[in-house]
C-alpha cells in the first residue's frame, strides 16, 4: 500500500509503501518505480537493461548500508524495485539544508563508512562490483547517523577489458569514466570528488570537470586540515595510477589523517563510526584443536596456554602458534588457565585441579574434588583457591597440592574467585554470593535471586558481579550491603571489567553494557547478534568482547563505536586475552585466532 512519495527523478518516483503480506506489524518498504517512454529503441532497451542489472546486484549483496530487495516486477511501461525502507535523508539535502559547513570530523566519518561498503563491493565475489556512481544523492543518512548506498542503477560486475558506454555523473566521474573504462579506481575518484562537494560547497556539476586543483578545499574551507586535503587531493589524481591502489588504502589514509588532527574523537557517538568489516582483518596466527573451545586463554612466557573439550590442555608458542605440547585429562577442559612459578593450573570436567609444568606439559599433581571443575583458578598467598560443581571452593596447597579447607556452599561454583586483603569473594549457582576469610570462614553472604556464575571484581569500595537473574550488584566489600544494582534486559554470566569511570559486562540479551559508576545510569550499550557469555577485556582505550554470534568485537570504550569485528566459524562463550598489543581467542570452531590489537 503506497503510503507517499520519498522521491523523484527523470525516469520515475521513490514511494514509501507498507508491505501488506505482514497485517500484524508495520513494515515499511521502498518502492522505485521507473517509467520507460523512452522513444529510441535502443535507449529503451538500455534504460531496462540497468534497471534489471539493479535487481539482481542487490539480490547478491548483503550489508548494512546497502538496501535489501525484496521484489522487482514490471507493468508496460513501468518497471518496480521494492527494496528495504530508509528512514532519512540523503547528503545533498544534508547539503542543501546546512547552513555552514557541515564539521570535518562528520565528514570524515561518513567518508570512511563509504570506503568500508566501497570495500565490501570491490572485494564481492565472484565479481567484484564497481558501483560508477558516487555522489551526495547517491548516500542516505539513516536515523541512526549511519550511511546507506542507494541507486545500484548502473552498477557493473567489473570484468578486465572491458569497455562500455561513457555513464555517470558528470563532475563526479574521473575522466576514463568519460572514455567508458570504469575499475575500481574510478569509485575512488568519485568518493574524493563527494568529499570535496561536502566539505567546500562547491558543487562540480557546476564547475569545469577535472578542475579541482584548481579551487583548493582550504580556499574554500579554512578548517580543513591539510592532512584530509591531502588524502581527498590523491583520490582526485586525473590518473588513475596516482591515486590510491585500493579503497582500503584510501580508508587508511583518511583514518591516519582523522587520528593526527584529534578528528577521530570528536566523531559524534551516534553518527557513523571508522569500522573494519569481519574479511578486513586477517589473524597473525591461528591453530586448530580436535573439538570446541569454550574457555579462555592465558598467557605465559611467550606461551598461549588453553583448554579444550578434546580433553586436552593445549601450549602454543604466543608470537607463530606453533604447537609445543599438549596434557591430556579426562574430560573437557573450560577452566581458565593460572600460572604460578613454572606451572600452570587448570579446572577439568574429570573432576580434578590439574597442575603441569609450564615447560614441558608433565603432570606435578593433582586434587579431586567430586565434581566437574569448571570454575578457574586463582592463586595468592601459597594457596589455589577454585569451585567445583560437588558444591565446594577448594582452598589447596600450590606447592604440596595438599588440601587446606573446604568450604561447602549448596550448589555448584562455577565463579571464579577474586582474592583481595586476605577476602575469598565468589558466587555459586543458587544465586548465593559468599565473602570467606583465609580461614574457610563466612564472613557475609549475599543472595540474589538466580545463579551467579559471573566472577566478580573487587575494588576497594566495591564489590561487582552479575547474576543470571539480570541484575549487574554492586556490595559493600566489608559488609555485603547492596550499594546499587543496575537491571541488565536479560540474565548474564559475564563477569565485569572496569575502565576508568565506566563498568562494563555482557547479557544474554546479546547487549554489552557500560553502566557509569558515578551516576549507576547506562553511558552505553552495544547490539551483538546473539548473547554475550564471555566478559570484556579492556586494552588501553579498546574494548575488547566476544558473542554467540561467532564474532570479537573492537569497540572505543567510553564511547561504544564499533573500531572493527572479526568473524569466526563458530560461536565464541569464552573471552579474548590481550597481551604485548595481540589479543587471542579461542572459538566453538576449534580453532584459536591471534590479532593484532
Amino acid at each position: 500500500m503506497i503510503q507517499d512519495i520519498v522521491g523523484l527523478g527523470g525516469m520515475g518516483s521513490v514511494y514509501r509503501a507498507r508491505d501488506l503480506h505482514f497485517p500484524n506489524v508495520v513494515k515499511l518498504v521502498a518502492v522505485k518505480e521507473m517509467v520507460n517512454l523512452a522513444p529510441d529503441p535502443q535507449v529503451r532497451k538500455t534504460v531496462v537493461e540497468n534497471f534489471e542489472r539493479e535487481a539482481n546486484i542487490l539480490a547478491t549483496l548483503t550489508h548494512p548500508s546497502i538496501p535489501s530487495i525484496f521484489d522487482y516486477f514490471s507493468s508496460d511501461d513501468r518497471s518496480y524495485l521494492v527494496l528495504e525502507y530508509v528512514n532519512g535523508k540523503d547528503l545533498e539535502a544534508v547539503l542543501r539544508d546546512s547552513e555552514g559547513f557541515i564539521s570535518t570530523a562528520q565528514v570524515v566519518a561518513w567518508a570512511i563508512e563509504l570506503c568500508d561498503v566501497l570495500s565490501f563491493l570491490h572485494t564481492h565475489k565472484p565479481d567484484k562490483i564497481i558501483f560508477r556512481d558516487m555522489k551526495p544523492s547517491n548516500v542516505m543518512i539513516d536515523s541512526r547517523g549511519h550511511i546507506v548506498l542507494v541507486d545500484f542503477g548502473i552498477a557493473k560486475q567489473f570484468q578486465t577489458g572491458q569497455k562500455g558506454t561513457m555513464i555517470g555523473t558528470e563532475g563526479y566521474s574521473p575522466p576514463e569514466q568519460y572514455r567508458g573504462e570504469a575499475t575500481h579506481l574510478a569509485d575512488i575518484y568519485a568518493l574524493g570528488a563527494t568529499i570535496h562537494h561536502l566539505l567546500t560547497k562547491r558543487d562540480p556539476r557546476l564547475e569545469p570537470p577535472f578542475s579541482f586543483e584548481e579551487r583548493p578545499i582550504p580556499a574554500s574551507n579554512p578548517d580543513v586540515s591539510s592532512e584530509v586535503t591531502a588524502v581527498v587531493n590523491r583520490a582526485l589524481e586525473y590518473e588513475p595510477k596516482d591515486r590510491y591502489p585500493t579503497i582500503d588504502e584510501m580508508k587508511e589514509a583518511l583514518v591516519a589523517a582523522a587520528r593526527q588532527t584529534g578528528l577521530l574523537s570528536k566523531i559524534p557517538s551516534t553518527k557513523a563510526v571508522p569500522t573494519i568489516q569481519a574479511e578486513g582483518i586477517k589473524p597473525l596466527w591461528k591453530f586448530k584443536c580436535e573439538d570446541e573451545i569454550r574457555g579462555t586463554p592465558a598467557y605465559f612466557d611467550n606461551t598461549i596456554y588453553i583448554g579444550c573439550y578434546d580433553n586436552n590442555l593445549y601450549a602454543l608458542d604466543a608470537a607463530e602458534g606453533k604447537f609445543k605440547w599438549k596434557y591430556p585429562t579426562d574430560g573437557g577442559v573450560v577452566s581458565t588457565p593460572a600460572t604460578s612459578g613454572n606451572n600452570v593450573f587448570f579446572g577439568s570436567e574429570d573432576q580434578r585441579l590439574h597442575v603441569v609444568s609450564a615447560r614441558s606439559g608433565k603432570i606435578v599433581w593433582s586434587h579431586y574434588a567430586e565434581g566437574p571443575v569448571r570454575s578457574s583458578p586463582r592463586i595468592a598467598e601459597g594457596h589455589v583457591f577454585i569451585g567445583s560443581d560437588d558444591g565446594c571452593l577448594h582452598a589447596v596447597n600450590s606447592v604440596t597440592g595438599r588440601s587446606v579447607w573446604t568450604f561447602s556452599s549448596a550448589a555448584a561454583i562455577r565463579s571464579t574467585p577474586f582474592v583481595a586483603n586476605e577476602l575469598i569473594y565468589v558466587g555459586s549457582e543458587n544465586g548465593e554470593f559468599y565473602c570467606i576469610d583465609f580461614k574457610g570462614k563466612v564472613k557475609w553472604q549475599f543472595r540474589s535471586k538466580r545463579g551467579v556464575t559471573s566472577s566478580p571484581f573487587v575494588t576497594e569500595h566495591a564489590v561487582y558481579f552479575t547474576s543470571q537473574d539480570g541484575m549487574l550488584y554492586a556490595l559493600d566489600p566489608n559488609s555485603g550491603w547492596a550499594l546499587w544494582k543496575f537491571r541488565l534486559g536479560k540474565g548474564s554470566i559475564s563477569s565485569p571489567s572496569i575502565y576508568e569511570h565506566l563498568i562494563f559486562t555482557g547479557a544474554a540479551d546479546g547487549f554489552i553494557y557500560a553502566v557509569d559508576l558515578k551516576t549507576t545510569k547506562e553511558a552505553w550499550r552495544f547490539r551483538t547478534e546473539h548473547q554475550v557469555t564471555g566478559s570484556p577485556i579492556v586494552y588501553k582505550d579498546a574494548l575488547y568482547s566476544t558473542s554467540i554470534d561467532g564474532h570479537l568485537y573492537c569497540l572505543d570504550a567510553l564511547t561504544g563505536q564499533l573500531r572493527w569485528k572479526f568473524a569466526t566459524e563458530g560461536p565464541i562463550t569464552g573471552s579474548p586475552l590481550i597481551y604485548d598489543d595481540i589479543v587471542y581467542v579461542g572459538s566453538t570452531d576449534h580453532q584459536v585466532y591471534a590479532l593484532l590489537a
